[in-house]
């Protein structure tokens, strides 16, 4: 069974370029078998998501409700998918994967079926079952974050923006200028571990040659192009050091030098926790194909956000990705025989996000920019997304079940609803004395007042009560949560926009009408359907206070699929008969166990779409 995974194809997309004749792979799968648009989750994120898709049950029983959760104890915002533990200080700390729930591959290895999962989402550390596994979304960056990129720049003064450091390079009278590469942060003084380099520009030559005691030992990068990978070694200690991969890419030699570095990627060869099953499994990868990125979100499109590289620099790199993908794909292919292959191709959702602006002329961030350059991105991104399925397909046989899927739609992010601030106007949240919503109330909750709060919103999609016994000043009576979770799903159903007059948030659902099993006591009280063209606010995300209840999306992050889930279903195509109606991502692992003649056990909430 070869599953082609297809990071937020949207059907409405889909259906058209198919009805043109532009996507003839996905076509001929869809005539050989059948064509579908595939119920997501709630709400309809990646890691929720592909969750599901793995473990055949809803969030609930795997535990991934968002990309952000937040600790009870703080109130802050913190990373979902994954953690590390330490039992005391002299034992080494241990990345832990925060999904749980039982994934097919598993299910499939007690049964004696092998399988090979490249880049699958919440895979990060890997599990351990009969077969090989490289880590996908929730992989970390060598710093501990999702994408941490430096700038480099002649430029003083210039601060850092969202997910990046800036670096203020001193160049001497042979244009030289000796840097460092920032690596992690040391434990005690969470001070960075420093690689050094020195840059050689050669202005007329419009060239920057890196030069270090890396490999390889000299790097040169031409403006306007991505470098080759750099292996750098950071000292941890006497007798410990941490290996990383970084690229660079060179954006100006004048008036002054601007050299954009991506995120320091673990090194395949020697990563700093587990990337991989067997653990040798991503050093014979990169062997077979070259050094390749590990991150779990590969594409910098913070960099593009931060206007530190263009859209073309990005498009440049998301061809690198999609090229690397389908060498990962190819290789395992090859030797593929039996068992399920699964491969996640993620770049058609992060160009989605970033060049939705192009579709939309009216869009708020196209004030003051070219809204008609990258029009057909999106659509020749959906073009190269069908050229790599019909490289797949050629490896299936008479004997091979075929599927292509995607985990959920997309639509446009024109505006934030600061929901954050609605709790606050509403009096269920509350600011210390003198603060009002704005900037001065900053972000983090840092200016709530928790005596007096009753719900407060973080993460792209939840609504947590602050509940007694369990937030730590909680002030909501256990018995009473239900019935204000409840009114507040009412009063925010069918929210209006009132600067456009149109719906914001169609409803919002209290956990137990779309959660149940083992884990839902982790899950939002309350989580919120929003309209097409909408999204929560950037700042309420992570526990910020916007000054109006909804505002402009200005942002190249200009498309989003954090809406009512029933607005954007994913696509599923086989290349045989299937069960059509109804089909629901929490179908598909009941589907290939089904497919693979191993049993379906009754604890899977979905059924097989096969007859």
């Amino acid at each position: 069974m070869i599953v082609i995974g297809l990071d937020g194809l949207d059907p409405k997309i889909v259906e058209t370029l198919i009805a043109a004749g532009e996507l003839p792979a996905l076509a001929k799968l869809s005539a050989q078998g059948g064509y579908t648009r595939l119920a997501t989750t709630y709400p309809p994120q990646t890691p929720v998501a592909w969750s599901t898709f793995a473990t055949g049950v809803n969030p609930g029983g795997h535990g991934i409700f968002d990309f952000i959760r937040r600790r009870p104890e703080t109130y802050l915002p913190d990373l979902a998918l994954n953690q590390y533990e330490q039992k005391n200080a002299f034992s080494p700390p241990k990345a832990v994967n925060l999904r749980r729930g039982d994934p097919v591959w598993s299910r499939l290895s007690r049964a004696g079926i092998g399988s090979t999962i490249v880049r699958h989402p919440c895979t990060y550390p890997p599990d351990e079952f009969q077969g090989t596994m490289l880590s996908g979304m929730g992989t970390p960056d060598l710093r501990g974050g999702l994408g941490t990129s430096t700038f480099y720049t002649q430029t003083r003064d210039v601060r850092p923006r969202e997910s990046e450091n800036v670096v203020t390079l001193e160049f001497d009278d042979h244009d030289v200028a000796a840097t460092n590469v920032l690596g992690p942060r040391k434990p005690r003084t969470h001070e960075s571990m420093l690689f050094p380099i020195k840059v050689h520009v050669n202005r007329a030559a419009r060239t920057a040659t890196i030069r270090c005691e890396g490999s390889p030992r000299e790097l040169t990068v031409a403006q306007g192009a991505w470098s080759e990978w750099l292996r750098v070694k950071f000292k941890a200690g006497l007798l410990q050091s941490i290996w990383g991969i970084v690229r660079f890419r060179l954006i100006a030699v004048d008036p002054v030098v601007e050299l954009y570095a991506s995120p320091v990627n673990f090194d395949p060869d020697a990563p700093l926790f587990p990337i991989g099953f067997p653990a040798a499994y991503p050093k014979e990868l990169a062997e077979a194909i070259g050094l390749y990125y590990t991150t779990g979100m590969v594409e910098d499109h913070a960099g593009l956000d931060n206007e530190r590289i263009d859209e073309a620099a990005f498009l440049d790199q998301c061809a690198i990705v999609r090229s690397e993908r389908e060498r990962m794909a190819t290789r395992e292919l090859e030797r593929f025989d039996q068992g399920l292959f699964y491969c996640l191709f993620d770049t058609p959702d992060r160009v989605q996000h970033m060049f939705w602006r192009f579709r939309e002329r009216d869009h708020p961030a196209n004030r003051g920019r070219n809204a008609v350059e990258f029009a057909a991105t999106i659509d020749d991104e959906y073009r190269a997304a069908d050229r790599a399925v019909a490289r797949l397909v050629e490896f299936a046989d008479d004997r091979t079940l075929v599927v292509a899927l995607s985990d959920h739609g997309f639509s446009s992010f024109q505006r934030g609803v600061n929901i954050n601030t609605w709790l606050y106007e509403n009096k269920l949240l509350f600011l210390k004395d003198g603060v009002r919503p704005g900037e001065g109330a900053g972000d983090m909750f840092k200016s709530v007042d928790w005596t007096r709060t009753k719900a407060y919103a973080v993460g792209l999609s939840g609504i947590y009560l602050n509940i007694e016994g369990r937030e730590k000043f909680g002030v909501v009576k256990a018995d009473d949560a239900r019935g204000l979770a409840a009114a507040i799903a009412e009063a925010l159903s069918g929210f209006v926009d009132a600067e456009r007059g149109t719906v914001a948030i169609r409803s919002a659902s209290p956990r137990d009408q779309i959660y149940s099993g083992p884990y839902v006591q982790n899950a939002p009280d309350l989580v919120v359907n929003y309209s097409a063209g909408y999204r929560v606010s950037w700042s309420s995300s992570l526990g910020g206070f916007g000054t109006t209840l909804v505002e402009d999306n200005i942002k190249k992050w200009s498309g989003d699929h954090i809406i009512d889930p029933a607005l954007v279903p994913g696509v599923l195509l086989m290349n045989r008969p299937f069960r059509r109606e109804g089909a629901s991502l929490v179908d598909l692992a009941p589907t290939i166990l089904h497919a693979l003649g191993a049993e379906v056990d009754r604890d899977l909430e979905g059924s097989s779409l096969l007859s």
